[in-house]
């Protein structure tokens, strides 16, 4: 009988996540779009045809034509530009603004669920009272209190994310802290920072990973609504929600100047919402339905 080898990286659960990631198509064309966008985000001041602040004098308001695809703005501005470098704000402040909620969110939910008692106590309720707060009344008050730009947009959206993250982290801590390997890493004399880190972490990782993919659309929404609001990314710097805000009062005369951010704001999330499902499939095949 012939022996059938399996080879290191194909038996690793790397290698089989991978393998279910793949299988699922909306996920892969998610994937590609993402990368395809932030290599549009990089390379920006190059794909571009013009400057965001160039203005085309006589052109205000007028549709697309086949040397400006998608028209010109309220002020003759060219809107492919414009969407373009808007998409650079776009990849910064959806993935730096889900990585900080993470970090944020590991970090309370682990503290929280590794040493429980009084301090479980008082971040559980510190964690019920952000969530209980009106979103959309936190990001105005805390946008009108640190002011317009990136960074704060990035802080601001950063601080009113982490909720859910954190959780979830401290459900699973709470049941990992339960667990036999803990307990000996405790009898060893092993420290507590030193076992949250080498043991729980990599355990949680995994529902992490996939709560931030899936949380990044969301941080693009929530930056497009306080762009909209003139509360996100300050003009002239080009910002999806600012462009749809712009466009707003002619609608009716000038369409086309909504309608391509809109779209690549609609786009742009679902190609995350397709990109976390698949994550969460390959991470956690039990979840996958049959």
């Amino acid at each position: 009988m012939q022996r059938v080898t399996v080879s290191p990286r194909e038996g690793s659960e790397l290698w089989q996540a991978w393998r279910r990631f793949r299988c699922n198509r909306l996920a892969l064309v998610g994937a590609v779009f993402i990368i395809l966008l932030c290599l549009i985000a990089i390379f920006a001041d190059v794909v571009a045809p013009y400057g965001y602040t160039q203005i085309f004098r006589g052109m205000r308001g007028v549709g697309p034509s086949w040397e400006h695809p998608l028209g010109f703005d309220h002020l003759g501005r060219d809107l492919l530009s414009r969407v373009i470098f808007g998409t650079r704000v776009a990849i910064i402040v959806g993935l730096s603004a889900s990585l900080l909620t993470a970090l944020i969110g590991v970090i309370i939910g682990a503290i929280a669920g590794y040493c429980g008692g009084w301090v479980d106590g008082v971040l559980s309720r510190i964690t019920d009272t952000v969530m209980a707060f009106p979103l959309f009344v936190l990001l105005v008050l805390l946008s009108a209190m640190l002011g317009p730009s990136l960074p704060n947009t990035i802080m601001i959206i950063s601080l009113t994310g982490w909720t859910r993250i954190a959780r979830v982290v401290r459900a699973e801590v709470l049941s990992l802290k339960e667990q036999d390997f803990i307990i000996a890493a405790h009898a060893l004399g092993g420290r507590s920072s030193w076992i949250i880190w080498r043991h729980i972490m990599p355990n949680v990782l995994a529902p992490v990973i996939v709560l931030t993919s899936l949380g990044v659309g969301t941080m693009i929404i929530l930056e497009a609504t306080l762009s909209f609001f003139g509360l996100g990314i300050p003009a002239p710097a080009p910002s999806w929600g600012g462009i749809l805000a712009h466009g707003r009062p002619f609608i009716l005369m000038f369409p086309h100047i909504s309608i391509a951010p809109g779209v690549m704001i609609v786009l742009i999330v679902l190609a995350f919402n397709f990109f976390g499902d698949g994550l969460r499939d390959a991470l956690d095949p039990r979840l996958k339905k049959a």
